[in-house]
């Protein structure tokens, strides 16, 4: 088993969809990610920022999870980053409607001292630079890091979104910003044209469309399973990272095969947080429920055909 820190937003979110609306729930990437990777009881550290209006009990729901809270830095005097967003119809765009950096506008990331020598490092979406100070930090290189970014990165940073893509080996974006970082609507070639930028390993995400991943000419496809239900689609993406990231810690395993159980895992644990607003379902996911749904993913891929 391996150590795991995860950097990333803890934040509070507002959102609004087809289904109903919010107001300020728990939310923030690093807060799905350890969630989700809190399923495979593995060691593991967030490194994050809020203000002195984030409440105690978020706080321990994290470090009932066995998530170790140390790297959270509470700003007494600041307020918590705070995101609302509204999606349309077809849950898959959504516009921006309040976004209040706050205590994020000045995050200096601190890495607790004894996980300074962990084997995973998950870069959850953040300013480049932030996430290259958390590399700076590791005192022996890590057996893998994995990079969360988005578009928004792109269009203002991407000298430094460039610079820190050097330094990880597996980047999880997204179809739109895969073809916006290299100028390639084909996501094979734009795989491809990514790991010369860096990660030896490139996973796509295509929401209900399940995700690619790649690997020098290797390719695997997972689909997104089929869901009677999707109520809130905000941290799908952070939580299929959260299960990919802690799959790989738990195994220790960081080969292309066990990448493929990883993005399965990864896409078990988003089809679940889809279900509820916020965090809302992945606080009430039992074991039981994951491996009735993975059971669900084997019987929706798996068939025999005679090639002979």
């Amino acid at each position: 088993m391996s150590k795991l820190v995860i950097v990333g937003t803890v934040a509070f979110d507002a959102i609004e969809t087809p289904f109903g609306k919010t107001d300020k729930i728990l939310g923030g990437a690093a807060t799905y990610i350890g969630l989700a990777a809190s399923h495979f009881n593995i060691d593991a550290a967030a490194v994050s920022v809020v203000g002195g209006d984030f409440p105690q009990k978020y706080l321990d729901l994290l470090s009932n999870r066995n998530i170790d809270i140390s790297g959270i830095e509470i700003v007494k005097d600041g307020k918590t980053f705070f995101w609302s967003g509204r999606y349309h119809n077809d849950m898959n765009s959504r516009d921006t409607l309040v976004t209040e950096l706050n205590t994020l506008e000045n995050f200096n990331p601190v890495v607790p001292e004894n996980y300074r020598d962990a084997e995973i490092v998950m870069l959850g979406n953040l300013h480049p630079i932030v996430q290259s100070s958390v590399l700076d930090q590791m005192v022996t290189k890590p057996k893998l890091v994995i990079l969360d970014t988005m578009n928004f990165w792109m269009d203002i940073a991407l000298n430094d979104l460039h610079n820190v893509m050097k330094r990880v080996d597996v980047i999880t974006i997204n179809d739109e910003e895969a073809r916006q970082l290299t100028g390639e609507y084909s996501l094979v070639v734009a795989a491809r044209k990514i790991q010369t930028m860096g990660p030896k390993y490139v996973v796509i995400k295509k929401g209900e469309h399940g995700a690619l991943l790649f690997h020098n000419d290797a390719m695997f496809y997972a689909p997104a399973l089929p869901l009677e239900e999707v109520f809130d689609p905000t941290g799908a993406g952070d939580t299929f990272a959260g299960g990919f990231a802690g799959y790989i810690a738990k195994t220790g395993d960081t080969s292309f095969e066990n990448m493929k159980k990883a993005v399965i895992y990864g896409s078990t644990l988003a089809s679940f947080s889809v279900e509820k607003f916020g965090t809302e379902r992945m606080e009430s996911l039992k074991s039981e429920d994951v491996h009735n749904r993975l059971l669900q993913f084997k019987q929706l891929t798996q068939f025999d055909i005679n090639l002979s």
